[in-house]
């Protein structure tokens, strides 16, 4: 399925590079190639999983429109998508989303429908737009195709990491549902098994990490309360979770100072702009090396759609 999404994909999703830095390397402790999924089109990953899902739908289908609910990169992947494929697409979006993915769902086509996170359970909302109006929902991560669709960052990942001689280490993505870990997992697992999958996850919203502990899915306390909107989920999904149990490696959980120092450093050595969330592999990699046995790693930076405010705050860490 993974490969048939490829096929869909060829042509239109970016074969996003991986990027290296010696002094990236240093603080690391070890070889650190980043997969640069903040350059995907909308400016993260979930660009693949909403063209892998509407380039699956027939004709009729696609025409009727489709609804997806996210706090923003899955929201701008499916509404370009679907802009790209001549679909009408709704986006259910928290109201505390950053503004600048607000207003990019927008102008990729959506009509945006805002919720409150605390309060608001967006799965029955959802539910009852798409009813209303005969909308085909496109799930963020429990959904067979979307995983499909993040698979082929794990194709491209197993490929690049033969072009620079990686044939053995940890594969660090930041997880939320755990749709591109899953995904990454599954490809690598046939094309690449010497490259184990870790989720990495902010502090407070662990649930991936804590389920893999306990072998059974965990939740989070809360849904709402950290810069790292992009991977806050109440839990790991029913469909990704096995796959998560079966094939990854122990998670990694860092601070939100961390990502912040990460994202700096993604812009200072790489030349890249990543998010709070999007950044979290990345921390993983070069403030818990103690929980890394791996000389070589591969971290996957997932989104770069951060308010400049933000953006910011995380370049005057670089002054401290």
């Amino acid at each position: 399925m993974i490969k048939a999404a490829a096929e869909r994909l060829d042509g239109h999703a970016r074969r996003t590079p991986l990027l290296g830095s010696p002094f990236i390397d240093e603080i690391a402790g070890r070889r650190v190639m980043v997969k640069a999924e903040c350059l995907q089109h909308t400016g993260s990953f979930k660009f693949r999983g909403g063209w892998a899902a509407l380039s699956a739908m027939d004709d009729a289908t696609r025409k009727r429109g489709v609804l997806a609910y996210s706090s923003g990169n899955h929201a701008q992947g499916v509404a370009h998508a679907a802009t790209l494929h001549g679909a009408p697409s709704v986006i259910v979006m928290p109201s505390d989303a950053p503004q600048l993915k607000i207003e990019n769902t927008r102008a990729l086509g959506a009509e945006v429908v805002l919720y409150d996170r605390a309060s608001e359970p967006r799965e029955e909302i959802g539910a009852r737009l798409a009813k209303e109006r005969s909308l085909t929902l496109i799930k963020p991560y429990d959904e067979p195709q979307v995983i499909a669709g993040q698979g082929t960052c794990g194709l491209e990942i197993a490929e690049q990491a033969r072009e620079v001689g990686i044939e053995q280490g940890d594969v660090l993505v930041n997880c939320g549902g755990g749709g591109l870990t899953a995904g990454i997992a599954l490809a690598l697992e046939v094309d690449a098994p010497g490259l184990r999958v870790r989720p990495c996850e902010p502090e407070g919203f662990d649930d991936t990490a804590r389920s893999l502990v306990s072998g059974r899915i965990e939740h989070n306390d809360r849904m709402s309360g950290s810069i790292c909107d992009a991977i806050l989920t109440p839990a790991p999904g029913e469909k990704t979770f096995p796959i998560l149990k079966r094939l990854c490696g122990p998670g990694i959980v860092v601070s939100e100072d961390e990502a912040l120092r990460a994202m700096a450093l993604a812009f200072l050595r790489l030349k890249i702009v990543l998010e709070p969330g999007g950044a979290v592999s990345l921390a993983a990699a070069l403030f818990h090396g103690d929980q890394i046995d791996a000389q070589e790693v591969v971290v996957v930076a997932t989104g770069g759609n951060v308010d400049p405010d933000l953006f910011a705050r995380a370049l005057a860490t670089l002054k401290d």
